[in-house]
C-alpha cells in the first residue's frame, strides 16, 4: 500500500500544464503545489497593498484544468497557494467550482498569520532585534492541520505559511494515522516533501551533470510512493523527460539545507541517516530515516519594508577594465556623493560588468539623482562606455527577518466549506536525548572581517572552462594547487576542474547561503571530505573569505553542506548580488581547478 503524492509546482510562476500533465500522465492520490519562497511573502504582500489578492492566482489557472478530473478520480488537491489569504483563496475555488458545475469540498488553514501580534523579532540568525513594524509576520505550520481537513473529507486544501514539507506530511498523516510518536515515518515523509517540494529539481532539472539527462527540454515532474513507515520511492510518469536517480535527489536533498538535524513542526529529521538506493529505472528507493521530536518553538517570516533601491550596469571592455571601473565610480561619485546612501554595493562581475547598486530610505535619493547622475557620465568616463539599464526611479525592497516563536503561542486552525473542523495539537518541547549520535560538530572558519553598509565588492574572475582545463590572462586558475594531503600536486594527480568529479547544488536560506557538494563513488567522497574544508572553499571561491562558513558531514549521502553566513546579507529581496538567491554558487565552486588524484578519474 502506498500513497502516491504528486508535484505540480515548485515555486510561483513554475509550468502552468504541470498540473494537467500529472493528473492525465498516470494515478496519483494526492496532487501538490509549491507556491510559497520567503521572497513570495514578500511579492504577495506587495500585491495586496496594490489592492490584488494576496493568494497565488496561478493556482487557480490550473486548477481550471484539472478540478473535474480529480473529483472524479478522487485525487486529493493540497496546496500552500493561500499565502497571505487562504479564506480568500478558499472562496476564489469555490466561485470557479462554481463555474465550472463542480461542487467540490475545500478547506483552508489559517492560523499562522501572527501580523500585529506581539513578538520577539530576534533574528533567529544573527540575533540582531528588529526596530521595524513588520509588514508580514507569518508562522510555519506543519502536516497536522492538512491531515485534519482530509480526514473532514476536504477534496481540496488551501494553506498560507505551512513547511514545504508539510504537503506531503499532511496527506501521510491523514492516510496512514500518525500519531505524534510515530517519529520516523513522519520524518521519511519529511524528506520525501523535502524531495519533490521544488518540482523538476529533482527529476533532472538544474542538475551538474546535465548531459546525462534525458529530453530535459520535457522534463516530468516528481512523485514521491509513500509507505505506511515514511520510506518512499521517488519516480516520475513514464514517457516525460528527465531522470531520477541516485544523484538527482542528492542534489535536492542538499539543496537548501542546514545541518542534519532538519527541524520542522512535526518532528525533526536526521538528514544523517537517509540510505538511497536504486528501484528501476526512474526509480529511487529513500528509507531510514529517523526522527526526533520537534523543538519548542516555531520559525516566523517576518518581513519588513526596507527603504528604496536603484541599480545601474555599466559594461566594460577591452584593457585595463579594473582601471577603467574606478574611473567609472570616481564619475559617478562626483556628481552624487556616495556617502548620501544609506548603503552602496558595487561589484565587477568577471564578465565586465561593474552594477552599481544604491540603497536608502529616501525615495528620492535612491531614485532619478542617483541614475541619471550615472548616465550624465557617459561623454567623460572610461573609453567603450556604455550601460544596460536606462535611468530610472527607485523601487521599494523588503526584508526578510526570521524570529522563533513558543509553538503553545500558535494555533492552527482548519475550515472545511466555511465550518471549523478540530485539529490535534502536536506535542512539542525540548529534545529528550537522542537515540542517535550526535552529528559531528561543524568545521567552521571565523569571519576574516566585517561587512559595514558601504561596501566595494570586487569578484574574482572563475577559470576559463575551454577544453575543461583552459586558462587564460583575463580568467586565470585560482592560485590553489595543493592536493588533500595539503602539498603541491605531482605525479599521480591531474590539474582540473572539481565538477568533473563532484557534483553541487547551492540555495538562499534567508540571510545565508548553502551549497551542497557529493561525489557519486565512497572514494570521491573520502578524498572530497578531507579536502574541501571552509578554509580551503574560501581559497577556490575568495569572495566567500570575510564570512563565517560551517561544514556539515552527510556521509550517507557522500555529500558535505556548507552554510554560508550572511553571504546574502539581509535575505534576497534586499540582497545587491546579481545572483541574490545564491543558485549559481554551486557551478562556481565546481568550475575551480584542484590537483585531483588520477585514480579517482577511473
Amino acid at each position: 500500500m502506498t500513497l502516491r503524492v504528486a508535484n505540480c509546482s515548485g515555486f510561483y510562476g513554475d509550468r502552468l500544464s504541470a498540473a494537467r500533465e500529472m493528473v492525465e500522465g498516470g494515478p496519483i492520490d494526492v496532487l501538490t503545489g509549491d507556491w510559497l519562497a520567503e521572497l513570495t511573502m514578500l511579492i504577495l504582500a506587495g500585491n495586496r497593498l496594490k489592492g490584488r489578492p494576496g493568494y497565488a492566482p496561478t493556482f487557480l489557472r490550473q486548477l481550471e484544468d484539472v478540478l473535474g478530473p480529480c473529483l472524479d478520480r478522487g485525487i486529493k488537491i493540497v496546496t500552500n497557494a493561500g499565502g497571505l489569504d487562504p479564506a480568500g483563496c478558499a472562496e476564489a475555488v469555490h466561485e470557479l467550482a462554481a463555474r465550472l458545475g463542480l461542487s467540490p469540498s475545500v478547506a483552508h488553514v489559517t492560523g499562522d498569520d501572527l501580523t500585529g501580534r506581539p513578538l520577539d523579532l530576534v533574528n533567529a540568525d544573527t540575533g540582531e532585534r528588529l526596530g521595524a513594524t513588520p509588514l508580514t509576520a507569518n508562522a510555519y505550520l506543519g502536516g497536522r492541520p492538512i491531515a485534519a481537513a482530509l480526514s473532514a473529507g476536504a477534496d481540496v486544501v488551501v494553506t498560507g505559511r505551512v513547511t514545504d514539507a508539510a504537503l506531503v506530511t499532511g496527506p501521510g498523516i491523514w492516510r496512514y494515522g500518525w500519531g505524534p510518536a510515530d517519529l520516523d515515518p513522519l520524518a521519511g515523509s519529511v524528506v520525501a516533501g523535502h524531495i519533490i517540494e521544488c518540482g523538476c529539481q529533482a527529476t533532472g532539472g538544474n542538475y551538474p551533470f546535465f548531459q546525462d539527462v534525458p529530453d530535459l527540454a520535457h522534463c516530468g515532474f516528481p512523485l514521491a510512493e509513500l509507505r505506511p513507515d515514511g520510506s518512499a520511492v521517488i519516480t516520475k510518469h513514464p514517457g516525460t523527460g528527465g531522470l531520477v536517480s541516485a544523484g538527482t535527489v542528492t542534489a535536492q536533498l542538499v539543496y537548501e539545507l542546514g545541518g542534519p538535524r532538519y527541524l520542522g513542526p512535526d518532528v525533526v529529521a536526521r538528514f544523517d541517516t537517509i540510505t538511497l538506493a536504486d528501484d528501476g529505472p526512474d526509480r529511487v528507493l529513500v528509507s531510514g530515516v529517523r526522527g526526533e521530536p520537534p523543538p519548542g518553538t516555531l520559525k516566523v517570516a517576518v518581513n519588513y519594508l526596507g527603504g528604496y533601491r536603484n541599480t545601474m550596469t555599466l559594461v566594460l571592455t577591452g584593457l585595463d577594465v579594473a582601471a577603467k571601473a574606478r574611473v567609472a565610480e570616481e564619475a559617478v561619485w562626483a556628481r552624487v556623493p556616495r556617502e548620501s546612501f544609506d548603503a552602496v554595493d558595487v561589484t565587477l562581475t568577471d564578465s565586465g560588468l561593474l552594477r552599481i547598486t544604491v540603497m536608502s530610505a529616501d525615495e528620492r535619493t535612491a531614485g532619478r539623482a542617483f541614475s541619471s547622475a550615472v548616465v550624465e557620465t557617459g561623454l567623460a568616463s572610461y573609453p567603450g562606455f556604455y550601460g544596460l539599464t536606462p535611468p530610472g526611479n527607485a523601487t521599494p525592497y523588503g526584508i526578510y527577518w526570521p524570529v522563533l516563536v513558543p509553538a503553545s503561542d500558535v494555533r492552527p486552525q482548519v475550515f472545511v466549506d466555511g465550518a471549523e473542523t478540530p485539529v490535534t495539537a502536536v506535542p512539542a518541547g525540548p529534545q529528550p536525548p537522542s537515540s542517535l549520535p550526535d552529528p559531528k560538530p561543524p568545521l567552521t572558519s571565523e569571519p576574516v572581517g566585517t561587512a559595514g553598509t558601504r561596501t566595494m565588492a570586487i569578484t574574482s574572475p572563475s577559470p576559463a572552462l575551454a577544453g575543461g582545463t583552459g586558462t587564460s590572462a583575463a580568467h586565470p586558475a585560482p592560485a590553489d594547487t595543493t592536493g588533500a594531503d595539503g602539498v603541491a600536486g605531482g605525479e599521480g594527480t591531474v590539474w582540473m576542474p572539481l565538477g568533473r568529479i563532484v557534483g553541487a547544488r547551492s540555495g538562499d536560506k534567508g540571510g545565508n547561503a548553502n551549497l551542497g557538494v557529493w561525489a557519486a563513488t565512497q572514494d570521491r567522497y573520502a578524498w572530497l571530505a578531507a579536502t574541501l574544508t571552509p578554509d580551503r572553499l574560501k581559497r577556490l571561491l575568495p569572495h566567500l573569505a570575510p564570512y563565517r562558513i560551517d561544514r556539515h558531514e552527510l556521509p550517507n549521502l557522500k555529500a558535505l553542506n556548507f552554510v554560508v553566513h550572511g553571504l546574502l546579507g539581509r535575505g534576497v529581496a534586499a540582497s545587491p548580488r546579481m545572483d541574490p538567491q545564491a543558485k549559481a554558487l554551486g557551478e562556481e565552486l565546481r568550475a575551480r581547478h584542484a590537483q585531483i588524484p588520477a585514480a579517482l578519474l577511473d
